[in-house]
């Protein structure tokens, strides 16, 4: 396709994303506080009775489960995205890059949902009620709705982020940047980087990091176990297709030991290039 063609075709994948987004906005919407109340529920649960999160700001309770209906649009808007992202990049890809690409994308939208889910059923409620139980006396924690957005979302996307860890794993083990035995010998080094990793992206508290850290640990040593595979068949395919090469009769077509999606030019194509060649490198003058 024409550079230009390609433009139009990002052009149209990007309003069809959009389109897609401000559909599900729509859609959730009218349910916009609801959904911040099921947000708060895990923090609500450990509040002592009486006590409820605040509104600091004169606009926080429109503007708080608002900016929460976009982005949750923008997440359940994911797997459209990618799949817009895919077909935008697959036709030029070989059939054995569109084997690994397609199932690393939905693998990442998966485990990015499962972070958001294991922060939220998971992590919540075990740091919430650990910050409440260990209140001084005499203090009340009334939370501000907004300020608990923002670190909801943030504990969301670090979640989602780090449960990508086997993706890149991948990635890194298939691209051939490092060798699975070499990855696997810096194991203690990686450990230990994903405890400071942990650190950044959660609240200063060795609970919350621990938390993260070990889904980090765990995913890694998958993503790892998966690289090895994806490596291993990988390196039989081409030796496989070493030895066509070298088993092929003299006189075999040129194109054997290519990807099957392979096609050679037709006489006629290459006829025609090499005119267009030969007229293009004929002098002006010779041409009159």
């Amino acid at each position: 396709m024409p550079f230009l063609s390609h433009l139009v075709e990002l052009r149209d994948r990007l309003l069809k994303a959009i389109l897609t987004i401000l559909l599900i906005f729509l859609g959730l919407f009218y349910f916009a506080n609801d959904l911040y109340t099921l947000l708060a529920d895990p923090l609500l649960k450990h509040l002592p009775a009486g006590s409820n999160m605040v509104a600091i700001d004169v606009a926080s309770p429109f503007i708080a489960p608002l900016k929460l209906t976009m982005i949750l649009s923008v997440y359940l808007a994911m797997p459209v995205l990618f799949y817009h992202l895919w077909a935008f990049v697959a036709p030029g890809l070989y059939r054995h890059e569109k084997q690994i690409v397609f199932p690393l994308l939905a693998s990442s939208t998966l485990l990015f949902y499962l972070g958001m889910l294991f922060a939220y059923f998971v992590v919540f409620p075990m740091v919430f009620g650990f910050f409440i139980s260990v209140l001084p006396e005499g203090v009340e924690m009334s939370t501000d709705i907004s300020r608990y957005l923002d670190f909801v979302l943030g504990m969301f996307l670090a979640f989602g982020i780090a449960f990508e860890t086997p993706v890149f794993t991948v990635l890194l083990l298939w691209t051939g940047i490092i060798e699975p035995d070499s990855l696997a010998e810096k194991r203690p080094y990686i450990i230990v980087g994903v405890f400071i990793v942990a650190m950044f992206l959660t609240p200063p508290d060795m609970f919350s990091q621990t938390l993260l850290a070990v889904p980090m640990w765990l995913l890694f040593e998958l993503g790892l176990w998966m690289g090895r595979l994806l490596v291993k068949n990988k390196k039989a395919r081409e030796a496989a297709e070493e030895a066509a090469d070298s088993s092929a009769p003299e006189g075999a077509p040129l194109h054997e030991g290519f990807p099957s999606d392979y096609q050679p030019l037709s006489p006629t194509e290459m006829d025609n290039i090499m005119a267009r060649d030969d007229e293009a490198q004929t002098p002006p003058a010779a041409k009159t």
